[in-house]
């Protein structure tokens, strides 16, 4: 019987969610050289000539865009695990400081909904089954967000068919 529940909770489908990202950590550390590169002269220049204000607020602005782009990374490091079997569908959340969450439901009550905006496509997708609901995906993009949904439609079909 052991081996019968195995095989049905083999999962139908897996995916990780994770946020995009364009630059890689060496193209972080190259652009924030080229705005040293770009800040440095400039505020040196002005400090020379009595005009140290501004030199501040270029120490000022390139500190500021160094937190925006750490604060940035630190929000990539956000993940969702979704997994769905024919006894299970699972979501597991991991915030960016490391907390995890998790929400199961059963693929059979499981209804998935997403919201839709004529210009933007799907603006929201969430889960919801058993008195619970969890968003899911709310990090990706238009067109992940599309092709994602297709798919955890797809398995959850899949999944309710195989009776």
């Amino acid at each position: 019987m052991t081996d019968l529940n195995a095989l049905e909770d083999k999962p139908v489908f897996s995916a990780e969610l994770f946020p995009h990202r364009s630059l890689g950590r060496k193209g972080f550390r190259v652009f924030l050289t080229l705005i040293a590169l770009g800040f440095a002269p400039n505020a040196l220049w002005f400090a020379a000539h009595g005009a140290w204000p501004i030199a501040l607020y270029c120490g000022a602005t390139f500190a500021a865009v160094y937190v925006a782009f750490r604060v940035s990374y630190r929000a990539a490091r956000a993940r969702e695990h979704v997994s769905v079997s024919r006894l299970n569908v699972s979501v597991t959340k991991v915030a960016p400081s490391g907390r995890r969450s998790e929400a199961h439901f059963n693929p059979f009550w499981a209804r998935f909904s997403v919201d839709r905006h004529d210009e933007f496509g799907i603006t929201r997708m969430t889960l919801a089954g058993e008195g619970r609901r969890t968003e899911m995906g709310a990090f990706l993009n238009p067109d992940d967000r599309e092709s994602f949904a297709r798919a955890f439609r797809q398995a959850l079909a899949t999944v309710k068919q195989r009776i």
